[in-house]
């Protein structure tokens, strides 16, 4: 007895403290991840209504102030929004936000002192809160401050929950693994003890070297004895790499989670996803028909979860072999080992796809969200043909789903603004989200178009609308309440029109982090020498030759640079890859004429021998291809006019796991918003580009580190796993009118 006594009390020692160690560490890392959370949201949230208080606090528009902050009075977690003046003031909050902060509090102090943004979390009137504080400026100064609240108790209350499981757990384990142990020894045990002992004291001193093992009874003891011992070091091994693999799920989505996430929240319905590029390509090679797979960040994000409930992907048909690669009913199964999902392919002609494509979608649409001084054009016929090919799809789809129950559709980007309508009056109780993939303008610019009514109807038949940043999604609550009669929910930010109910939430896209470096890549000599140029430093830029990446903009930033700063001649040269895209249309066909000469115009000033100061390189590059340059360069410059995110930039960061590296970010990007670490600058201020490239040569070595290490812990949390994973979380939480409220499930992950 007094054996198996000490024995239990080991055990249950050694297990309790493993399993408590593991608990400990796995609910602290949870707490931290939803402080860090709730500090992003809160800045994020603090910053989109700051946009919206600085004019109304310069005007002195103080009841407007008013009206803005008491949209947010009953938001879930917010405990309150408010306004204060230069002078300490406060000219606007929601009630109860008096007694909860004043203005001698540190973070509106030195927001207002020295116009940074600040988070903070306190303890007023024994309440747990936390505060994020925005500077609110105009004309260059200092204006006021505008401070938003939330309620943190939550995050005790979940880290407690979270301790009661961690505790339960730990308690079942413990007794679980002491009571098998504890069993196998007793079974195990012969007639005699002292043999036993006896045995095990040989064994352990190498006594027993020249004597058989026992005999018996105890042959199966020492064979079980040795099982025993390696059963309980792989199960060790196995717990702590199942520890560390659950830790790191928490942190990092992967593949293989959003795979099992999606088998568990789509309850057997498929996933139908509807986009204008297909997955998949079939080409006509050298070697016969080829699969070519564009690269896409969308692809990746969306292709684990079609595969893992073996979906459909609906899209236009664009490779030259397509038709050679499907059946009668133009599906074909990809990818080709092992097929996991079906590709339905639908057909355009050059008259669909110039209006379409070219015509409504490229150069109405876009042009009308991205505020980068070109013209939208509305033709009539054009919007026929939009319409048209809207109801093609439509009806793909309809064909594909015809069998389904409750199926879950994905529509992706502004080609489909139409479809979302179309499906929902003929399959009510199909779920369907579509994701807008480019900035939403205020409501005065997308006034211009004259079927604005006919596309937010066709949007709004959607369950779900996903932008990249908050601020679209307030332009777009805003541009409803200006042109339909619906009611509009700010607190919810949903949209209830003829009893259908749309939710409108930001979900910001991101990449897959890159590999672990290990492979080989040409280095930066090596690149820039494959060009016929020798320099010291190198800088990248990658993006579509299209008039919102402002191209022109950062080659004159970098004749400016080459300008004030001489030293750089000779040393410093920039490698722009962009891909013509579009050239159909007039508008990028002239683009990439001035592109070209501009990079001639500045290297007909500066070059050399052996250098010039741009490398414009004028095709598509794969993934592949750019990489090196990702990995090669100092700098990489980010400089769009107007971009909903702007992958480029992630991409980037994803690619440095040397750590190193500056990246320079236009204000004007959804990016900005997520990677602070950047240099932010304004791509239309000439000087500012040009500073801003000398500060990135010339920053500190342990700053650049800094820098890099917190934008890919960024990218590494929200990467394009986690995006997907909680669109469709989103979605699949949406509550039919045909479900029981009970049925319905938490949307967010983590």
């Amino acid at each position: 007895m007094r054996l198996s006594a000490r024995l239990s009390l080991s055990l249950i020692a050694a297990v309790a403290a493993v399993s408590l160690g593991f608990a400990l560490y796995q609910t602290g890392a949870q707490s931290q991840g939803m402080k860090r959370d709730l500090q992003r949201q809160a800045l994020m949230l603090a910053d989109s209504l700051g946009r919206s208080a600085e004019p109304l606090l310069a005007s002195g528009s103080f009841g407007e102030l008013q009206q803005m902050v008491e949209r947010f009075k009953n938001r879930e977690t917010v405990a309150g929004v408010g306004v204060w003046a230069a002078n300490g003031a406060m000219v606007a909050g929601t009630p109860g936000v008096q007694p909860l902060i004043w203005p001698d509090i540190g973070a509106i102090r030195g927001a207002v002192n020295n116009g940074w943004a600040r988070t903070e979390f306190l303890r007023e009137s024994g309440k747990a809160l936390h505060v994020a504080v925005v500077p609110l400026r105009a004309a260059g100064a200092t204006i006021g401050a505008l401070a938003v609240l939330h309620d943190t108790t939550y995050i005790d209350s979940r880290t407690a929950a979270l301790w009661k499981r961690a505790l339960a757990g730990v308690g079942m384990q413990t007794i679980a693994i002491v009571g098998i142990v504890l069993l196998s020894v007793r079974l195990s045990i012969g007639r005699s003890i002292v043999h036993m002992t006896q045995w095990l004291r040989d064994l352990r001193t190498g006594a027993n070297t020249s004597t058989p093992q026992p005999a018996g009874d105890f042959e199966p003891l020492a064979k079980e004895a040795t099982k025993l011992a390696s059963s309980l070091t792989a199960a060790r091994a196995a717990a702590v790499e199942e520890a560390r693999l659950r830790h790191s799920a928490e942190a990092t989505w992967t593949n293989e989670r959003l795979r099992i996430f999606v088998e568990g929240r789509m309850g057997g319905s498929r996933l139908f996803v509807v986009s204008n590029r297909e997955p998949y390509e079939h080409r006509h090679g050298k070697s016969g028909i080829e699969m070519v797979t564009p690269a896409s960040g969308l692809v990746t994000g969306l292709e684990p979860i079609v595969r893992a409930c073996d979906g459909v992907w609906v899209a236009q048909a664009t490779g030259d072999a397509d038709r050679d690669t499907v059946d009668e009913s133009d599906h074909a199964r990809v990818p080709p080992e092992p097929p996991q999902y079906t590709l339905r392919r639908v057909w355009l002609g050059p008259e669909e796809e110039r209006g379409f494509y070219y015509g409504f979608a490229n150069e109405g649409i876009w042009p009308l969200c991205h505020i980068a001084h070109t013209r939208p054009v509305f033709r009539g016929e054009d919007w026929q043909r939009y319409q048209e090919v809207n109801r093609r799809f439509a009806e793909a789809l309809l064909d594909e789903v015809a069998a389904e129950a409750n199926p879950v559709v994905l529509v992706q980007d502004y080609h489909f603004a139409l479809l979302p309508a179309m499906i929902k009056e003929r399959r009510p109780d199909a779920r369907v989200a579509i994701f807008w993939h480019i900035p939403w303008p205020n409501p005065e610019a997308f006034g211009i178009c004259p079927w604005q009514r006919e596309l937010l109807e066709g949007l709004l038949g959607a369950d779900l609308i996903g932008f990249h940043i908050q601020a679209h999604c307030n332009n777009f609550l805003e541009t409803v309440d200006a042109t339909l009669e619906a009611r509009t929910e700010w607190e919810r930010f949903a949209v209830t029109r003829r009893g259908h109910q749309t939710l409108v939430r930001p979900f910001p896209i991101s990449v897959a982090m890159s590999g672990n470096g290990q492979e080989r890549h040409a280095g930066r000599a090596e690149l820039l020498a494959a060009h016929g140029v020798e320099a010291l430093y190198m800088g990248v830029g990658v993006d579509r030759i299209d008039y919102t990446k402002g191209i022109p903009e950062r080659f004159r930033g970098i004749e400016a640079f080459l300008e004030a700063y001489t030293s750089y001649r000779g040393k410093f040269t920039f490698v722009q890859i962009g891909s013509p895209s579009r050239t159909g249309i007039a508008r990028y066909h002239d683009l990439v004429q001035e592109v070209e000469r501009e990079a001639d115009r500045i290297n007909r000033r500066f070059q050399t021998s052996d250098w010039r100061p741009i490398v414009l390189l004028e095709r598509q590059h794969s993934h592949e291809e750019i990489l090196p340059y990702y990995r090669g360069a100092d700098v990489c410059m980010v400089t769009s006019l107007h971009d909903g995110m702007n992958l480029v930039a992630k991409e980037f960061v994803a690619a440095r796991d040397d750590e190193q590296g500056v990246l320079i970010l236009s204000r004007f990007t959804g990016a900005c918003h997520e990677l602070p670490d950047a240099i932010v600058v304004n791509p239309y201020d000439t000087g500012e580009l040009a500073s801003s490239i000398r500060h990135a040569l010339e920053m500190p070595s342990h700053e650049r580190l800094a820098r890099m290490r917190r934008m890919r812990e960024v990218v590494r949390e929200r990467n394009i796993y986690r995006w997907a994973a909680n669109l469709i979380g989103e979605l699949s939480a949406v509550r039919m009118e045909s479900e029981p409220p009970l049925l319905r499930a938490p949307a967010r992950v983590a």
